[in-house]
């Protein structure tokens, strides 16, 4: 098998390699699909999982008496092999060392796949008898494809020979073979779960398939390209479940099937698993698990929950224990993409299926990725199915991002002290206000006290440029002690220990220590000489002095007022809070360096201010 080009989706980037897809565009064979194959989804090693996808497969079935319904009946097929005499009932004298023409291909594949949707085994194998090894491989691909709708023990003894007869008479494609069934069969699975029309179906996987690469990075031109051909491929599969859902008189939707019915579907592909024996590499089972994954992230969002343990999950997860058994060794990395994109029915299926086979998945990790992209319903899975237990670095991300959706999740499950300070650091460092408002009441004092001046150490030396994070828990007061903030502050103001940032260091200094408040003080003295001179000496036509008294300290102190009120908190910093002091002073409040809630001085500075300029205090 030749391998395609790939189309690789990291869990931050998307990086689109040379040459994929090129089997896509290949002519079409005689069984009315092109001649290409479907790689699954394979994920590297690494921190962020890379999901491959490949797509050398078929694509598009064409619309022929044969193959797009039902409406060929057995006896006009039959009448077409007759009025073609010994042609196709006859092998070729030189065998299938002869390359058939391509027209003769198409009419042979059109009648086999008539055959084959009729159920009539003797015209089909009859068929066979004149196909060369190409035709061959297709017929093995259509006829496998045909096991996920049998119903009765008669139609898997008649497939079955069928199949063993096509390989005996030459086919040996059996890679292609089992990707493209192990593809179809995830599709037949999933549909089998849903109310709506395969019409409709088609659009819902469209838009889902669009949003999957909306959420990587990369050149969109090569994105469009596989994004289109994916969906190709993926109405091709509905296509053909349609066709033979119509053949069942199920009017274009897909019948559910019975446990039985279940169980002759699986004995089918494990008989073909079997007759294809050592053909069939651990790298191909590996690929068909890709394939057969991949539908199910882009269903998800449509599955009722509980899917996965219902009974039209049951081929899906019969079919992948197959392909572990047979040496797929991608389970951990299809759960951890099937995470990532919120496949939560995938997940579920996957996780049991390494319990069955004692296979080891990566939970932890899959929970980093699943609340990285906000999926709650899959880590609700990973936690509660999966026993997931590392909490600490999804919830730090998550506050990193402001996500708060997933902080209030995790907060809600349940973290331990240190977990829930470390967030309200990454919060705090990343100016992340509302988690870090949302996180302050969960960490207990007594850890903040023990640890205050290590988390604005941290915050400040992660900060970015921003000391957004590190102003609001000082606004806040986080030690719930405004002496012992202060004293927080204006220790860290002082430090010279090298692992205190310069820009936090600088911050402190300028607005939060004792130095600001007595630069503070001074700036309120020097604001109330200015206005004592401009009163006295000012040669304004507006006569300030004849002004009534309020509109006086309104004009001396209202942005003073305003810029106190506007920071929002319960302290102000030491450098405003110095200004306040002193203009309280300046107005009869006496000595007020001992009051440090902005609330009593603001109500001070309020009481002499006119009435309609007060505005209701934000702060305190």
């Amino acid at each position: 098998m030749e391998k395609g080009s790939e189309f690789v989706v990291g869990s931050e980037n998307m990086h689109l390699e040379e040459t994929w897809f090129t089997g896509m565009d290949t002519e079409e064979t005689e069984m009315g699909q092109p001649n290409s194959e479907i790689q699954g989804f394979r994920l590297e090693k690494g921190e962020a999982s890379n999901m491959v996808f490949s797509t050398e497969a078929p694509l598009v079935i064409k619309e022929s008496s044969t193959s797009g319904s039902c409406s060929c009946s057995l006896k006009k097929i039959k009448s077409t092999v007759a009025a073609k005499g010994s042609e196709f009932c006859q092998k070729d004298k030189s065998g299938h060392d002869k390359k058939l023409s391509r027209q003769y291909r198409i009419e042979l594949g059109q009648l086999f796949q008539g055959a084959v949707s009729s159920h009539d085994w003797e015209l089909a194998e009859s068929l066979i008898l004149s196909a060369d090894p190409q035709t061959l491989n297709d017929a093995l691909c259509v006829t496998l494809d045909a096991i996920w709708f049998l119903s009765t023990q008669q139609e898997l003894y008649g497939i079955t020979d069928l199949i063993k007869k096509i390989i005996a008479n030459g086919a040996y494609d059996f890679t292609r073979a089992a990707l493209r069934t192990s593809f179809l069969a995830s599709c037949v699975s999933a549909c089998q779960s849903r109310t709506m029309s395969l019409a409709d179906t088609v659009t819902v996987m469209a838009q889902r398939l669009h949003e999957r690469l909306q959420e990587c990075h990369g050149d969109e031109v090569l994105k469009a390209e596989a994004g289109a051909k994916v969906q190709k491929f993926t109405e091709w599969a509905l296509k053909c479940i349609g066709s033979h859902s119509r053949c069942q008189g199920s009017n274009d939707r897909v019948n559910h099937c019975s446990a039985i019915e279940i169980q002759l579907q699986l004995t089918a592909f494990k008989t073909f698993l079997d007759l294809a024996g050592n053909q069939l590499t651990g790298k191909d089972f590996t690929e068909a698990f890709d394939a057969a994954c991949f539908p199910l992230t882009l269903f998800s969002s449509s599955f009722d929950a509980g899917w996965a343990s219902g009974i039209s999950a049951t081929v899906i997860q019969g079919l992948l224990d197959m392909l572990v058994e047979g040496g797929a060794d991608n389970v951990n990395q299809c759960f951890l993409e099937a995470s990532r994109f919120g496949s939560t029915e995938l997940v579920r299926i996957l996780l049991q299926i390494a319990q069955r086979n004692s296979l080891d998945v990566d939970v932890d990790l899959a929970l980093g990725f699943a609340s990285h992209y906000c999926k709650i319903g899959t880590m609700e899975c990973l936690v509660e199915e999966g026993n997931a237990m590392a909490f600490l670095g999804p919830l730090m991300r998550a506050a990193e991002r402001g996500c708060m959706q997933v902080v209030q999740w995790f907060v809600k499950r349940g973290c331990r002290d240190m977990e829930l300070c470390l967030a309200l650091t990454a919060a705090t460092s990343s100016s992340q206000v509302g988690v870090a408002a949302y996180l302050l009441p969960h960490v207990p004092k007594h850890v903040l006290t023990a640890l205050s001046i290590e988390i604005l150490k941290a915050a400040g030396e992660r900060s970015g440029g921003s000391l957004d994070g590190v102003a609001f828990l000082l606004h806040s007061d986080f030690l719930g002690d405004a002496a012992a903030t202060y004293a927080v502050a204006d220790s860290i103001a002082k430090s010279d220990d090298e692992a205190v940032a310069p820009e936090l260091r600088a911050f402190v200094q300028e607005h939060w220590s004792e130095a600001a408040f007595l630069d503070g003080l001074k700036q309120g003295q020097e604001h109330y000489m200015k206005l004592m001179r401009i009163l006295k000496r000012g040669e304004s036509p507006i006569c300030l002095r004849d002004l009534p008294a309020p509109l006086r300290v309104g004009i001396a102190y209202m942005p003073l007022y305003r810029e106190c009120v506007e920071v929002g908190g319960r302290l102000l910093s030491q450098r405003l809070r110095g200004q306040l002091v002193e203009a309280v002073r300046m107005l009869g409040g006496g000595s007020l360096e001992e009051v440090s809630q902005g609330r009593e001085l603001l109500a001070t500075l309020e009481h002499h201010l006119p009435p309609f300029l007060v505005r209701a205090p934000s702060v305190g």
